[in-house]
C-alpha cells in the first residue's frame, strides 16, 4: 500500500483544509476528535493501510496515535513525525497564531523528547523545511538530528521546494547524507516540486507527497477536467486528485489527509488513469508564486 495517512486535519479543531465543517463533529472538544482520530484510524488500517504520519503542531495528533496504537495493540504501522513547528492554540479554533515554526537546536531537543515520551518512530521530519531555514547553517543542529538514532528527513512548502529539496539533499554529517526523506506538496495544481522528488527519489531517498487535495480545493472546488475525469470513472473528484499523484512513478508514499471515514473511503476509491485522462489533467497546474498565495489566504476553521 503506497497510500499513508497524515493526522494534520484531526489532531486539533480547526485547520485550513476545506470540507471540514461537515467532517468533524459539531463539538470539537479533545474527546470528540479522540473519537474522530479513532473512527478514520480503524479504517485506515482496516483498508490495509500501514504508515501514519503526524507532527509535533497537530495539536495531540501524536497523543492520538500513541493511545489508538496502545488501545488497539497494533505494532505494525510505521509511524513518522515533524518537529519545528510549535501548536500555540491551547485547543482554541479561533485563535489569531495556530502554529509558530522554530528551526533550532534547543526546539529539536525539547520537541524530539516530547515525541519520543509518546511514539516510537521510524522517521522525524523537520516541519516545512525552506531555503531561509537556520538549520542549513547550524552545524550543531544538523550534528544532533544525525545522531539520534532514527531516520531523519523534511518536509517542504513554498514556492522554491525544488530548491529547498536540492540544498537539503546537499547537506552532510562526517560524510554521509544527513537526509533520507522528503515529504513535500505535490498537487494538479502544484507541481513544480517533481522533477526534483524525481531526483531524490533516484538517489535513494524516500519521497512522500503530500496536500495532494490543495487542501481540499481538488475536492470541493475541483477544475473542470479533474470533475470530467471523476464522473467518467465513477468516482469522487478527490480520488482522481490521489490517482493523479500515486501514478508519480517516484512518489513512495501519498498521504491522504481524510478528516472523517467517508472522505479516507473516497480518497481510496481506485481510478485507473489513461492517457486522454493525464492529457487532460496536464496544465493544471498554476504559477507556484499564486499557488502559494491562495494558500496562504485559506482561513482556519
Amino acid at each position: 500500500m503506497r497510500i499513508a495517512l497524515g493526522m494534520a486535519a484531526l489532531g486539533r479543531p480547526a485547520y485550513i483544509n476545506l470540507g471540514r465543517d461537515t467532517a468533524l463533529p459539531a463539538d470539537r472538544t479533545p474527546q470528540a476528535m479522540r473519537e474522530a482520530s479513532f473512527a478514520v484510524l480503524d479504517a485506515a488500517y482496516a483498508a490495509g493501510i500501514r504508515w501514519v504520519d503526524a507532527a509535533r503542531s497537530y495539536g495531540r495528533a501524536e497523543q492520538f496515535v500513541a493511545a489508538w496504537l496502545a488501545e488497539r495493540g497494533v505494532s505494525d504501522v510505521t509511524v513518522s513525525s515533524k518537529w519545528g513547528y510549535e501548536y500555540t492554540a491551547d485547543w482554541r479554533p479561533d485563535a489569531t497564531v495556530h502554529e509558530v515554526k522554530e528551526h533550532s537546536l534547543a526546539r529539536f531537543e525539547r520537541q524530539w523528547s516530547e515525541t519520543r515520551a509518546l511514539l516510537e518512530v521510524a522517521l522525524y521530519q523537520v516541519h516545512s523545511l525552506t531555503a531561509d531555514s537556520p538549520l542549513f547553517a547550524d552545524k550543531d543542529l544538523q550534528a544532533r538530528m544525525a545522531d539520534i538514532g532514527v531516520p531523519v528527513g523534511f518536509s517542504t512548502s513554498g514556492p522554491a521546494q525544488a530548491d529547498t529539496i536540492r540544498r537539503a539533499f546537499d547537506l552532510e554529517v562526517n560524510g554521509q547524507r544527513l537526509f533520507s526523506a522528503v515529504q513535500s506538496t505535490w498537487n494538479l495544481l502544484e507541481t513544480s516540486a517533481g522533477p526534483a522528488l524525481a531526483e531524490a527519489h533516484s538517489e535513494g531517498a524516500r519521497v512522500m507527497l503530500k496536500e495532494v487535495m490543495a487542501n481540499g480545493r481538488l475536492a470541493m472546488q475541483p477544475p473542470g477536467p479533474v470533475a470530467e475525469i471523476a464522473i467518467r470513472h465513477g468516482a469522487g473528484p478527490d480520488a482522481v486528485a490521489m490517482a493523479a499523484a500515486l501514478a508519480q512513478p517516484w512518489a513512495d508514499l501519498v498521504l491522504s489527509g481524510a478528516a472523517s471515514v467517508p472522505q479516507l473511503y473516497a480518497n481510496l476509491m481506485p481510478v485507473e488513469l489513461d492517457v486522454v485522462d493525464h492529457e487532460l489533467l496536464r496544465d493544471l497546474a498554476e504559477p507556484p508564486q499564486d499557488y502559494w498565495k491562495h494558500r496562504s489566504a485559506l482561513s482556519w476553521n
